[in-house]
């Protein structure tokens, strides 16, 4: 099972902060045997996101959208997330008790402005349901299959796992998925095409993939670069990798290459 994820924030985009949202949330994914199937960056653009989120909905694939919840003008997310499904925004009366209690901790009115400010917080799209945020309980949103998250990591990613414990139990561990890759040296990516292409026609259900590295200077290689050179499987594809990969090992060689195993440090 593929998930999607887009991540929002012009902090992220312009580089003041690191994006802390991807690797965390593959790899939450990754434990429950699902995977990504792609990410996206925007900037809080409502134009953009507006955009992004009509295709993104059109998908149906389940997707997870970080950053842009909150309340003040800067935050798009909620009302682009509407307007991508031409629903109006209201305020959903199970939001609003935890937001409430913050007004209460620091003894102001309900009519106070930074409360009535705050409360744009649990104005989410009309038939939306809450994600629970166990950090502070100021809640995320869902629709259809889209889950709108706060952009704070220590917010964000319990909420993540709670979308995928509570909804998608049924599908972790659904799918197998097998890899195997060895360093290449003394071969350009130039002399292995014609070795993946035939690996693929051969075997349809089995991807190959290279990925080459600039050795830096002063390490123990006699060689400039090398190539991390592989193959993916999936589910019955994967009974088949072992004896694949022999073959293909063995090909590398043929062709001039120098093989060592990806796991051992190699200068």
């Amino acid at each position: 099972m593929n998930f999607q994820l887009i991540i929002i924030g012009d902090e992220i985009i312009h580089g003041s902060r690191v994006d802390a949202h991807f690797s965390a949330i593959k790899n939450l994914l990754a434990e429950r045997g699902l995977r990504l199937r792609n990410v996206q960056y925007l900037p809080d653009d409502r134009v953009m996101i507006i955009e992004q989120l009509k295709r993104s909905f059109a998908d149906g694939i389940p997707t997870f959208v970080t950053g842009g919840i909150g309340g003040t003008p800067d935050d798009h997310t909620r009302q682009a997330a509407a307007a991508a499904l031409d629903l109006p925004l209201t305020l959903h009366a199970d939001a609003v008790p935890a937001i409430e209690a913050i007004a209460h901790r620091r003894g102001e009115s309900l009519d106070n402005p930074n409360h009535l400010t705050r409360l744009n917080m649990a104005t989410f799209p009309v038939g939306a349901d809450l994600v629970p945020n166990p950090y502070n309980n100021i809640a995320g949103f869902s629709i259809q299959e889209h889950y709108f998250l706060p952009g704070f990591p220590i917010m964000a990613h319990p909420m993540v796992a709670w979308v995928l414990d509570t909804l998608y139990p049924h599908l972790h561990h659904q799918t197998r998925y097998a890899s195997v890759s060895v360093w290449v040296y003394n071969l350009p990516e130039s002399n292995i095409t014609d070795l993946m292409h035939n690996i693929e026609q051969q075997y349809p259900q089995i991807q190959t993939f290279s990925l080459p590295s600039t050795l830096q200077a002063g390490q123990n290689s006699p060689y400039q670069y090398r190539i991390e050179f592989g193959l993916k499987a999936q589910d019955q594809a994967c009974d088949s990798l072992p004896q694949v990969w022999a073959q293909v090992l063995q090909q590398l060689r043929d062709l001039g290459g120098e093989l060592q195993d990806t796991d051992v440090p190699s200068e």
